[in-house]
This record gives structure tokens, sequence and C-alpha cells, in this order.
């Protein structure tokens, strides 16, 4: 078994009741007696330097949030394997009955980078990461033959198309196809990159990521 408890997780937790939760108390007990009733799911990577509350800026209850290695979402495949991904968008959808669904992946995103090194004959040890990566395994073979592309760009490239790919895959499974042609679900995509902090928004019809104009947005209030 494990030793101590890691030390900087223990200072956090101190730093946040002293200072986040007791701040907005009201609002954690308020969710605790009725519930949550997040009106959004962002699917993201399970990577720390991407973490959807932070860039959102949103406090409790108000994300679903699913996080895997490159935001990937599986087609619909009902069958006696274990669904992680799958269970997490059927829950949020049927059960919470969100209205919207973020597929958001990110800059220099090393799931993205191990299928690329897949196609190039490389693949990561282990059982479950190459099995994982398969979902991509053909647009990351295509990318990767395109020598007229930096690394760079290759990475840039199979990370945006895979959240195009990801909302595809949304659409097969049936409970989001009947609520997305019935509008009460709208499927989005994202790109963060963590560089700079630049977030980039998919266009629905056209599939291209630009950077969304904030100016004529108002500054929210503080909260808490």
């Amino acid at each position: 078994m494990s030793q101590d408890f890691p030390p900087f997780l223990l200072d956090g937790y101190r730093s946040f009741m002293t200072g986040r939760y007791n701040s907005e108390r009201d609002r954690y007990r308020s969710l605790a007696e009725n519930g949550q009733h997040p009106t959004t799911l962002v699917i993201a990577c399970c990577d720390s330097r991407s973490a959807p509350e932070t860039i959102f800026d949103c406090g409790p209850g108000q994300l679903f949030v699913l996080r895997n290695v490159a935001n990937l979402v599986p087609p619909f495949g009902p069958d006696a394997a274990f669904h992680g991904t799958s269970s997490a968008i059927e829950f949020a959808v049927v059960h919470l009955e969100v209205s919207d669904i973020v597929v958001m992946g990110h800059g220099r995103c090393g799931g993205i980078q191990s299928a690329l090194a897949t196609a190039a004959g490389n693949a990561p040890e282990g059982n479950f990461i190459g099995r994982w990566l398969n979902m991509v395994k053909d647009v990351a073979g295509e990318i990767e033959a395109n020598h007229l592309l930096t690394p760079a760009e290759q990475q840039t490239a199979l990370e945006r198309i895979t959240i195009r790919q990801s909302i595809g895959n949304l659409m097969t499974f049936p409970f989001v196809q009947s609520r997305v042609k019935a509008q009460a679900l709208s499927l989005h995509g994202a790109w963060f990159d963590i560089s700079t902090g630049e977030l980039w928004v998919m266009n629905g019809e056209s599939g291209d990521f630009a950077r969304p104009d904030l100016s004529m947005r108002e500054t929210p209030e503080p909260t808490g």
C-alpha cells in the first residue's frame, strides 16, 4: 500500500477549506441538498495542464467534466465490455439533460503525439493506450505520411481533426442524435493552446477553428 498521503494535496485542501469553500459554503450546501444541474458536458483530455474548470473559470456544479486520453469519443457500441466514456456521456445527456456538449482538445497533447508515433511504427508500450488510440489510427496515418507538414503542424492538425471525429462519433449515439435533431442539444468543438492560453472554437458548419471575438462580450461580475 501507499505511504503518507501526498503533502502538497493536504496543503491544497487546507487552502481550499479556508479560501474557496469558506466563501462558497452556501453553494456547496445547496449542491449537496439539491443535486447537480450542470448545463454543459465538457469532454477533455486528462492532461494535467488543461483543466476545463480552470480554463472556463467555473465553480462547483457548473460543468459536468469527462476526461480521458486525447479527449476521444468512441462510436456507439453497446456490448459486454466496460465503457467509461460512453456511460458518462449517457449520464450527462439522458439523466442530467445537458443542453451543450463541448469536445475540447489542446496543444502538445501526449495522446495525439503517441497516435502519430504509432503511425510511424513506434507504438507506445502498455496494454490499453495503444488500443484506445486505434480510434484515430487511420487519420493519424494520413497526417503522418504528409511530409509537407512539420511535426508541430502534424500534431496540431491531428489534435483538431480528432475533435471533429469525436463530434461525429457523438452523433452515432441514438440519444444524442435525437436530441440534436430536436434542437435540445448542441455539439461544439474547441482547442486550447497551453503555451499562449488561446482558445480556438470550431465553426459548426465549416469545421474550421478560429479564436472567438471576446471584445464585444461584457466582463462578468466577480463572484464569491
